[in-house]
């Protein structure tokens, strides 16, 4: 199975542990899973087992990193039907997420290079770095776009691919940086909507961009620390409960809404709150605990609104939380994933508000959403 690393930016040590991770076919994985199932975490004598058997989640990993190899176009790009940059841009941070490098001599090292060319060709961006208009997906897709090539800085080995890399994120970051600043009214300052001039804010496109600001940050790019204090105050006022003077909630479990000064809070907003505060460093707020609580008795169900989405933000956002926490929502978020991955290795959200975006989507969603088991991307550890 994968090894855990602390990685850092260049990650050297990865593409070793990745050349043995898919050294193996899909079909042989299946064979062996076929005549001993999920391997547990000791041999039957109570000794440690191989840490390098795969279990469960590896197989299945695996198995959708095939799928995702197999919808990859001449040009590059991972798509299904629709927002081609985006939807390539998600594939190839899901085989990053668990272990994939770009370039390296296999053949998902070879298709993960491929599609990371494609994203950083020059009709994929306006001439100010801006990602959303050519494909449709707006500033979703562009904080998609800029958290992938952030996360992938410094990981090509190849000197000026590496520098395109840096060149699309620090344009990337500058559209999100001036889209914050748009003048808004006072409930949406520190937030983003759906393009770079948009004078309101909603809960679900700023957090794309609060993520990549703080990967970018952590690149050690120039992101002003203002940008990321105000994106956390707007997350704070999409808080259900109201806030006292001292910023407690009424309510110790609560949860995050669409937007601000709503009082209803939704699973997939409160997954995506809960890990994006955490990764500001706001892991001791009463808002986070709340969120935490609140997923507890709201968890994920495979027919949830959104529920490829917020599975992913949950069981990062859980996992950053530790303990019972992470525990529990890995066990849950296995066993639902498990079940509902098709034969090809893919999965397909059932909900109508995700369903459209096919199995692209939804497959890198759900690898993405069990690679809290390996957390080799940096913005997703603790």
């Amino acid at each position: 199975m994968f090894r855990v690393i602390k990685s850092v930016r260049t990650m050297p040590v990865l593409l070793g542990c990745a050349a043995f991770l898919w050294s193996s076919t899909v079909a042989a994985q299946e064979n062996a899973v076929q005549t001993k199932a999920v391997q547990t975490n000791t041999d039957s004598d109570g000794a440690p087992a191989d840490p390098f058997q795969k279990d469960a989640t590896d197989v299945a990993v695996e198995r959708a990193v095939a799928y995702l190899l197999t919808q990859q176009r001449d040009d590059g790009a991972i798509v299904e039907n629709q927002h081609d940059t985006t939807m390539t841009a998600l594939a190839v941070m899901a085989m990053a997420s668990v272990g994939v490098q770009p370039g390296e001599p296999t053949p998902e090292g070879r298709a993960m290079r491929k599609a990371l060319q494609f994203v950083l060709r020059d009709d994929r961006c306006d001439d100010k770095g801006y990602y959303g208009g050519k494909d449709g997906s707006r500033m979703y897709g562009h904080g998609i776009i800029t958290l992938m090539l952030t996360e992938l800085l410094g990981m090509t080995n190849e000197p000026e691919l590496d520098q395109l890399v840096l060149d699309r994120c620090e344009k990337a970051i500058d559209v999100i940086l001036s889209s914050q600043k748009e003048d808004k009214p006072p409930q949406f300052r520190g937030g983003w909507r759906y393009t770079p001039d948009s004078r309101d804010a909603d809960l679900s496109v700023s957090v794309w961009q609060l993520m990549a600001l703080r990967s970018a940050r952590n690149d050690g790019l120039q992101v002003p620390s203002t940008a990321i204090d105000e994106a956390v105050e707007y997350l704070k006022r999409s808080y259900a409960s109201p806030l006292d003077p001292d910023g407690q909630p009424d309510k110790k479990a609560s949860g995050f809404c669409y937007e601000p000064h709503h009082t209803h809070p939704t699973f997939a907003m409160t997954a995506a709150g809960l890990l994006a505060m955490q990764v500001c460093g706001e892991y001791e707020s009463p808002l986070v605990a709340g969120a935490a609580d609140w997923l507890s008795e709201h968890p994920p169900k495979w027919n949830e609104r959104f529920c490829s989405y917020g599975t992913y933000y949950y069981a990062q956002g859980m996992y950053q939380r530790g303990g019972q926490y992470s525990e529990q929502s890995q066990k849950l978020v296995q066993e639902m994933l498990f079940s509902q991955q098709e034969g090809n290795g893919a999965w397909l959200a059932q909900n109508g508000s995700e369903r459209g975006l096919g199995r692209v989507y939804a497959t890198s969603m759900a690898i993405l959403t069990l690679s809290v088991k390996y957390h080799y991307l940096p913005i997703y550890q603790r």
